[in-house]
């Protein structure tokens, strides 16, 4: 039922999708429906909680390669992961985490951006060893936001996403994080990029 949910939605909306709708595409019975999910609400948050537990497994699986060597690395697979699931994964570029239906649909006292935020200050303390510390999680916080409405900005622009604006939404988060998260010594270049940036183009 969640697949054909994710189907769904993609083709009508959240606004357009009914159980009615839900039990024909899943071809079981409308009782099936209501024996598992009250309304079509509680339907699209067992699938935005199903979309979030991808999302932190494939993070899990990259942050497992030894490829990864600084915070930043994290940071960067998280917005790419986030791209992918927009490209790949049916009902996400609807849905997204669910704030399309209710900005507490993960989390009653917290917004949906926050509870992102929160997940990846855990897998990135784990990883990394960043100091879990309330300033991590409100700037973490900040950058999903603006991460969210670029990459959001990209999907209506090209339906593949606008390639141009994800390049900028990926520098703007990465110039943020470093001065908040490494301090303003780290967001200076380095000697090696002040010399490339003197070359003549």
């Amino acid at each position: 039922m969640l697949d054909a949910c994710a189907e769904l939605v993609d083709e009508v909306g959240y606004e357009g999708l009914t159980t009615t709708l839900l039990a024909e595409r899943a071809e079981v019975a409308i009782g099936s429906v209501y024996q598992f999910f009250p309304d079509k609400r509680a339907i699209v948050q067992a699938l935005t909680l199903r979309t979030m537990e991808s999302y932190l497994q494939r993070l899990d699986e990259r942050f497992a390669s030894d490829e990864m060597t600084h915070w930043w690395d994290g940071v960067d697979a998280g917005i790419d992961e986030y791209i992918t699931m927009h490209r790949t994964v049916p009902g996400f570029r609807t849905l997204h985490f669910g704030d399309v239906v209710d900005l507490h649909l993960l989390d009653e006292q917290r917004d949906n951006n926050g509870v992102i935020a929160d997940q990846l200050a855990r897998v990135l303390t784990e990883r990394f060893g960043l100091t879990d510390v309330p300033k991590l999680r409100f700037v973490l916080e900040i950058a999903v936001e603006a991460a969210d409405a670029l990459i959001k900005l990209a999907f209506r622009r090209r339906s593949d996403g606008d390639e141009r604006v994800l390049l900028e939404a990926k520098a703007l988060i990465r110039e943020y994080l470093h001065r908040q998260v490494d301090g303003p010594e780290s967001a200076r270049p380095t000697a090696e990029q002040q010399a490339a940036a003197a070359q003549p183009a």
